[in-house]
């Protein structure tokens, strides 16, 4: 089962601040134990909103807005992509992460299982798998 923590943004994270020498430090040595446990799929920090954008959807058609963004707490500044065997051990890794203060939201990753009722046929999951296969081949070339 694929996880996805994500880091909820806040102040320092909007601002831009970076972290100190030994906030990278635990971050590394946590990532590094991700890593060792053979869970770690992918994991990025993000830059502040102000240098982002959104790109609303309409019939009409799409509509561009410019960060920053004002609700902070509804932003994110960071996310781990972890496979694991349960939503406990998903829970048990995000309660490890070294933050002395924040918050992290952990969601399961939806899989091709998961849209099987809307493909009967199995055609679409097989397109899908075929992309998903091209995407890994050029990660590892």
């Amino acid at each position: 089962m694929r996880f996805m923590m994500i880091v909820k943004a806040n102040t320092d994270s909007e601002t831009g601040r970076l972290p100190s020498t030994e906030e990278l430090t635990s971050m590394g040595k946590y990532n590094e134990e991700l890593v060792k446990a053979g869970i770690l799929l992918a994991g990025e920090g993000l830059h502040p909103s102000s240098k982002g954008v959104r790109v609303a959807f309409s019939p009409k058609g799409t509509t561009v807005t410019d960060g920053p963004f004002s609700e902070t707490k509804e932003l994110i500044a960071g996310f781990w992509i972890i496979e694991v065997k349960s939503r406990e051990e998903a829970i048990a890794w995000a309660r490890r992460i070294p933050f002395q203060a924040g918050e992290v939201e952990v969601r399961q990753v939806a899989s091709a299982e998961d849209f099987a009722p809307s493909d009967p046929t199995g055609e679409l999951r097989a397109k899908e798998e075929a992309l998903r296969a091209q995407v890994e081949a050029k990660a590892k070339a």
